[in-house]
């Protein structure tokens, strides 16, 4: 049995009851509108009328985030860049058709490998029919020195051969007269002088220790890629690799040996003579060449080689001095032993099979070093002061660290018995090929 009194709550408790409910009610409704009206303003403020909340048209601007540029990489070429100059061969006109810019220029002197859809820089020269002077080709080079009147550049022997006249573009736009003060074809490099007044604000480039350079080191190339239309140019990787034998020929027909620096810095024609320079902004080599294709037809990418900033300070020093490098003479021909059949080296040189690598005396000059020291005829040559040698290459390499007037140990086989004799290097190359020609001449006649 319930209680009447227990179901049926007073006036006074239902009272409390409704107050309660509607101060809920009103909370909630109030904390929902604040919510939504939170929502409103924020996605007004961000899209304006658009509703859909991405950006409205016209309404992309650029940040003000400033981003620090500066590297190691920008700090070297700063250091440079204002010595990299463009060299421009000038030729007479009839000469230029003649030469059909064969030879390195097709390679290196900013020819006829131009861009897509645009003349090379040979085709954009003008011709001119009172015999002046017209641009050739054109390459790169960097100013070494300012002393007194005279500023210095340095650049490859290809881009100024068959030259009648030079000329040097400048940072700035502006070109002066060069004269040239002597070539070096045997490492691809020459010397340039222009007014130094014209550079008076120019800062001369400085020489690195190339003997000191690592695989793997990072390597920046400047120069006018194409011609003086992209000077100043900037490409940067590393030291492939160092020592490489690089062998080729001038449109002249005369040998080019460079001890060169690898490295896969993009290097385009119009890039020779220009400077491979390190991460402290000192120039370690002067670019000189690369490979595009091989033999067998198969393209390259990222091959090219410098010259050792040590041998380029040795031979322009030459240059500046006497116009000319010299350079001493053994006085023979040869070949590499490598070069030869299994059946020649048994039969003809006779070596023991143990020596697989050396260069063969194909024959000896009369009157000349080695004829005194006493090489004859298949003798092969294995070491000179010590060193091995295998290839002529190499030979010549280490030979042409000396003087004329030096004394070096040569060590060679005579069939199968090794012998040691000192040489002394008492002629030089072009004192060698005077004579060379002179009995070349006497037979003729």
């Amino acid at each position: 049995m319930m209680d009447r009194n227990d179901m049926t709550p007073t006036p006074k408790k239902s009272n409390g009851f409704f107050k309660r409910f509607g101060i809920g009610l009103l909370g909630g409704l109030v904390g929902a509108g604040l919510i939504f009206g939170i929502y409103y303003a924020a996605t007004s403020a961000g899209s304006g009328d658009n509703v859909s909340g991405s950006p409205s048209a016209g309404s992309t601007q650029v940040s003000n985030m400033k981003v620090d540029a500066n590297s190691d990489i920008t700090g070297a070429v700063e250091k440079v860049q204002g010595a990299v100059v463009s060299v421009v061969n000038l030729q007479k006109q009839q000469q230029q058709q003649q030469n059909g810019l064969g030879g390195w220029s097709d390679i290196f002197g900013g020819g006829n490998s131009g861009n897509s859809g645009e003349e090379s820089q040979d085709s954009q020269s003008e011709s001119d029919s009172d015999g002046n002077l017209v641009e050739a080709s054109e390459g790169s080079g960097v100013i070494y020195k300012r002393e007194g009147n005279t500023a210095y550049v340095v650049t490859n022997n290809h881009v100024v051969e068959g030259q009648n006249g030079l000329e040097v573009l400048l940072k700035d736009g502006s070109k002066v007269k060069a004269e040239l003060i002597g070539t070096d074809t045997y490492t691809d490099l020459a010397v340039l002088k222009i007014e130094s007044d014209k550079v008076a604000d120019i800062t001369p480039a400085t020489f690195g220790d190339s003997d000191n350079l690592k695989a793997g080191e990072p390597a920046i190339a400047l120069g006018s890629p194409l011609g003086s239309q992209y000077a100043n140019s900037v490409t940067a990787g590393i030291i492939s690799s160092l020592g490489r034998q690089v062998v080729s020929q001038t449109s002249e027909g005369q040998s080019v040996n460079i001890n060169a620096i690898q490295t896969d810095a993009a290097i385009n024609p119009g890039n020779s003579g220009g400077p491979l320079v390190n991460i402290a902004g000192q120039v370690i080599g002067i670019n000189s060449s690369k490979i595009v294709q091989t033999e067998s037809n198969v393209s390259v990418e990222g091959i090219g080689f410098a010259i050792p900033s040590n041998d380029v300070v040795n031979v322009i020093n030459q240059l500046e001095t006497d116009g000319k490098v010299t350079r001493p003479a053994l006085g023979i021909t040869m070949h590499n032993l490598s070069d030869l059949t299994s059946q020649q080296q048994e039969q003809v040189v006779k070596v023991p099979s143990s020596v697989t690598q050396g260069v063969v005396v194909a024959s000896v000059q009369g009157a000349t070093p080695a004829e005194k020291a006493g090489l004859k005829q298949y003798d092969v040559i294995t070491k000179i002061d010590g060193e091995n040698v295998s290839t002529g290459v190499e030979l010549q390499s280490a030979l042409y660290k000396h003087k004329v007037g030096d004394t070096v140990e040569i060590t060679y086989y005579r069939e199968d018995k090794e012998h040691t004799t000192k040489v002394e290097l008492s002629i030089d190359s072009s004192a060698l090929q005077q004579q060379s020609n002179k009995q070349q001449n006497q037979q003729g006649e």
